[in-house]
């Protein structure tokens, strides 16, 4: 006897369709409203205010070096004293040079007593040509004599001029008055021409020099304004203008080294002192708004933008004129007035919405 096989799928559908229908009377869930943070789009008022720290030097700084090779016996600053112009900054050994003196006096010491002879030599032939006992070869080859001589004596003079010149390049005497900034060499050392002694910043004239990055320059007007005060001790304070940029930006850093020129800085920014500067940045026309409401459409910058009759918001493409680490300014793709989500843009869709915070 064979069984006969049950008929589920019969019985069972009557179930299905009757949970069917009591699905189809259940109301849909609502849609999920997500709290944003917002702000109204606003015009570009004016330039931002930067704020960059960097120290207070020397308009111009001079190198002392001597003018002969030789050893330094004496170095008579260190970094930090005051020197006026005239003082000795350090010594050379000047046994070398006090023996070519001596050895320059002696040759000028001969050369004019062959002088002496060379014209008692022409006199007497001019006497002798004069009553017919010597020829006149004899008178042109004394006077020759006597001129050669004559060189020789200038020559040797010259060469004892030299000598006292090298004698007082023993002595390294500074031409300006100011601090000593640097020092480059130790007493005991043997120096070269024109290696660097010791560092002067001049009395007159203090720059503060900042490290700019290149968009902080780019975005500078021109012969800016700049507020400087000692770091700290904002009482402390001066103004100046741009004095010079250099033309290259740092390996390492990227930044380029700016010197302000100080209108009458107070006695109290001394040279190295760490201050800070303030400079307003030209007006960049467009619309400013944080960074954090930026995203991205289809590789794009664009903005979430809150319709205010529906609550719901669309990505926007905008286009960027200018790029912050705290904000970025629209050149087109907003207007001012509307409403853009600045917090919580990575997890809205198209659509959604949303709860407004301000």
């Amino acid at each position: 006897m064979r069984s006969r096989p049950l008929a589920l799928p019969a019985l069972l559908l009557p179930a299905f369709l009757l949970l069917a229908g009591c699905d189809d009377g259940a109301p849909p869930p609502a849609p999920e409203i997500r709290p944003v943070r917002v702000i109204a789009a606003e015009r570009s008022a004016g330039g931002d205010v930067v704020t960059l720290t960097g120290t207070v030097q020397a308009e111009t700084q001079v190198n002392l070096a001597f003018r002969i090779d030789g050893r330094m016996i004496e170095r008579l600053v260190n970094v930090g004293d005051a020197v006026r112009a005239g003082q000795v900054i350090a010594r050379l050994a000047r046994e070398n040079e006090e023996n070519g003196l001596r050895a320059a006096r002696a040759q000028v010491t001969a050369a004019r007593g062959q002088l002496r002879e060379a014209e008692n030599n022409y006199w007497r032939q001019g006497q002798l040509l004069r009553e017919g006992f010597t020829t006149r070869v004899r008178y042109d080859q004394a006077a020759q004599q006597l001129q050669t001589i004559r060189a020789a004596v200038d020559a040797a003079e010259a060469q004892v001029s030299i000598a006292e010149t090298r004698l007082g390049y023993t002595e390294l005497v500074s031409d300006v008055s100011g601090s000593v900034t640097q020092r480059g060499a130790e007493p005991g050392e043997v120096v070269q021409p024109g290696r660097m002694i010791v560092r002067i910043a001049r009395t007159e004239g203090r720059d503060a020099v900042f490290d700019v990055p290149a968009q902080v320059k780019d975005q500078a007007p021109a012969n800016p304004l700049i507020a400087v005060n000692v770091t700290g001790q904002p009482q402390i304070r001066a103004q100046g203008r741009v004095r010079e940029v250099s033309p290259q930006a740092d390996a390492v850093t990227g930044t380029f080294q700016v010197r302000v020129g100080l209108a009458e800085p107070p006695p109290e920014m001394r040279l190295g002192s760490t201050v800070t500067g303030q400079m307003q940045l030209g007006t960049t026309p467009g619309i400013t708004i944080p960074a954090s409401a930026l995203t991205r459409a289809e590789r794009q910058p664009a903005v979430w933008v809150v319709d205010p009759a529906s609550e719901t918001v669309s990505l926007r493409p905008v286009e960027l004129v200018r790029h912050d680490p705290g904000h970025v300014v629209i050149g087109q793709g907003l207007q001012p007035g509307e409403i853009i989500v600045t917090a919580g843009v990575q997890t809205l869709r198209p659509g959604q919405k949303v709860r407004l915070l301000r």
